[in-house]
């Protein structure tokens, strides 16, 4: 069974700047916690290097691949399958408008294979804790934008 973290939250804020905050990589490092650098250019099959912070010494570079990228809507990324199906990921952010000036953002992240329980034993908190600082990052910097307008 996988190890999955899926969250939803409203945001007051159009979802065109939620979606430029999403993807304006070069910025993270001002709103989230989670990932201090991302880069990537959002193409199907090409990199996503991120700079993650899931340890106590600093960020640490890590290098998964995109998956699938519709503009404004939603890309997501995953891990290189680790040989034998010993650990593969998908991780996606997604972006539906729900009115003008309101939209729904939707992250899920997944973990699975036969090493996943070790994994998660020993890193899920840290997950689940960077995920969900993430997650507010952006709703708390959309909504900030919106606001300075």
């Amino acid at each position: 069974m996988a190890f999955v973290i899926d969250a939803t939250l409203e945001i007051d804020a159009p979802a065109e700047l939620v979606w430029q905050v999403i993807t304006d990589f070069p910025r993270y490092a001002e709103w989230n916690p989670f990932l201090s650098d991302c880069r990537t250019t959002l193409k199907p099959g090409d990199p996503i290097d991120l700079q993650v912070n899931l340890f106590a010494g600093g960020p640490r570079p890590q290098r998964e691949w995109m998956l699938t990228h519709t503009p404004g809507k939603e890309f997501s990324y995953r891990m290189k399958p680790a040989p034998a199906g010993a650990l593969r990921s998908r991780r996606s952010h997604t972006v539906t408008a729900l009115g003008p000036n309101r939209c729904r953002y939707d992250s899920h992240f997944e973990l699975a294979g036969w090493m996943q329980p070790l994994v998660t034993g020993l890193l899920g908190a840290r997950l689940k804790a960077g995920f969900a600082g993430m997650t507010a990052g952006i709703r708390q910097q959309a909504e900030k934008l919106r606001k300075q307008g």
